[in-house]
């Protein structure tokens, strides 16, 4: 194992530079002259520029790849479970350098970074049970003197495109597992922040991961599109708005390549009147506006029953009074958007929402950040009666802009959730375990959270919505990850014995 120092300031880029892509163990600037700014959104500033490949730079890094393949494949368990042990060990012991990453370019304040790694390291550790999770299953002597048995195997080469919100969890979630069960990665991250996915590179390399397994690309279309045509991808996993995962699903799989692609959401949170209202608020604030909103599981909507929506309302507005818009690096409870353009576009709802009838109660376009003023700033936004028809509820807005629908009671607030196109994430508010039971078995949403905002699963489950929020059957990790990045074989052996029953032409039968 070298050093893990050199080998991390190789995957630096200092700033004003270019960042390579990594390539076999190492930086690799490719043919394309294309770059593309990335900012640190807290100061609305270029910090750096990140090179964008041609589809000839993809596929010589597929080609790599699949070199690098041939030998990973054979790998034991034992060799994989070690990689995966260190690579483990390393991320814990320099996530704090990661978060700083992660702040400078998402703009999410360190703690947020934090949990971010935290989550991510779930399923590291989850990858880690490779040897049970990929094992097959024997039936002895199913026929006379036969046996039947499955094995798990890996594709080969896997292609991963992951989103701008969180540059480190969503990669971990794809690559540790397939690495693990024996694939070769090219991993494309956002080009908006991608200096992460470079430091989880050269971590893996100092884990002992052997050069080519896994490389990143950075890029825009150009490169995705090469990616999902490429005839020596055999998988993609994608996590992204609608619209894009549709277009990578029906792309992809018209290549005949396996696709699990993760799409947007429209998350609400249902407040029975019998709930305790000052978790409900709680929730609502940590869940609505936490990474600025910017998280596909992210509560958007309140569903409140009349009955409480008032004094909902104003316990929701009194906790966001005592937020902290700011740059991340200085403890503050929410930093910037991602960009200016994406800032604007958030904000330009709070407009439309006046014009549809509803009533703004704070307007988070006034906010005095705790940061550079050309930052990216858009503080903590909460709407009131906002009409389903209207677009700041039909849309996925993805910032801090939380939006409460009146709803007459649970059959109400159901239907609003069941009529939604999306169905990525949900959660009930309320003490009584009928209404609870009900809603768990009515949603048609694929995670559901009784009296927690943001059910996203743990490692050894799965994670995955319903409707327009997942493209195809395969979700991601846990059980889910290895069936995705495998293939089963069945093999139905017999060891001929002196006794064999010499020629029969008559179609095989069990006896």
């Amino acid at each position: 194992m070298t050093d893990t120092t050199t080998t991390l300031e190789q995957a630096d880029t200092p700033a004003g530079g270019t960042l390579d892509h990594w390539v076999s163990g190492a930086p690799w600037q490719g043919e394309s002259e294309r770059t593309g700014p990335v900012y640190n959104p807290a100061l609305g500033r270029v910090q750096k520029e990140v090179r964008l490949a041609s589809a000839d730079d993809v596929d010589h890094v597929v080609g790599v790849a699949a070199e690098a393949w041939a030998q990973w494949r054979d790998a034991s368990i034992a060799k994989r479970q070690t990689v995966l042990f260190a690579f483990r060990e390393l991320l814990n012991a320099r996530k704090g350098e990661l978060a700083e990453i992660l702040t400078a370019e998402h703009g999410k304040v360190l703690s947020d970074a934090l949990g971010e790694i935290a989550r991510g390291m779930e399923v590291v550790e989850f990858a880690c049970g490779l040897g049970h999770l990929t094992k097959g299953a024997y039936s002895e002597n199913v026929s006379t003197g036969i046996d039947v048995y499955t094995l798990r195997q890996p594709l080969g080469v896997v292609g991963i495109i992951s989103p701008f919100n969180f540059p480190a969890m969503v990669p971990l979630w794809f690559f540790s597992i397939a690495l693990a069960a024996g694939n070769a990665v090219v991993l494309k991250p956002s080009e908006k922040d991608p200096s992460a996915a470079n430091w989880m590179a050269a971590l893996l390399t100092e884990a002992g991961l052997p050069d080519g397994v896994f490389n990143v690309v950075h890029g825009d279309k150009e490169s995705v599109d090469a990616l999902l045509e490429h005839p020596d991808v055999r998988a993609i996993s994608f996590v992204g708005s609608t619209p894009i995962a549709k277009y990578v699903y029906e792309t992809a799989t018209r290549q005949g390549k396996r696709v699990q692609a993760l799409g947007g959401a429209k998350n609400h949170m249902l407040v029975l009147p019998d709930a305790d209202l000052d978790l409900a608020a709680d929730a609502a604030v940590n869940a609505g506006f936490g990474s600025a909103g910017e998280r596909c599981m992210a509560i958007s909507v309140v569903l409140a029953v009349d009955s409480v929506a008032d004094a909902l309302v104003q316990k929701v507005s009194e906790r966001m009074a005592t937020l902290r818009t700011g740059d991340g690096m200085r403890g503050c409870d929410m930093g910037p958007l991602i960009t200016g353009q994406h800032r604007d576009k958030v904000s330009s709802y709070i407009d439309v929402a006046t014009a549809d009838g509803a009533s703004v109660v704070v307007d988070g376009r006034g906010v005095e950040p705790d940061g550079d003023p050309d930052g990216f700033w858009l503080g903590p936004t909460l709407i009131d009666k906002v009409p389903t028809s209207s677009s700041v509820y039909t849309d996925e807005i993805f910032g801090p802009v939380l939006s409460v629908v009146r709803v007459d009671g649970y059959e109400d607030g159901l239907e609003i959730i069941n009529s939604s196109q999306y169905g990525n994430g949900t959660a009930i508010f309320t003490n009584d375990g009928g209404a609870a039971r009900r809603f768990q078995r009515e949603a048609t949403v694929g995670m559901i959270g009784i009296n927690v905002p943001i059910p996203v699963p743990v490692a050894y489950h799965s994670f995955g919505g319903w409707k327009a929020s997942l493209f195809g059957d395969a979700k991601a990790y846990g059980p889910h990850g290895f069936e995705f990045f495998t293939a089963e074989k069945a093999v139905t052996s017999r060891w001929l014995d002196p006794s064999h029953g010499g020629l029969n032409l008559g179609f095989p039968q069990h006896t």
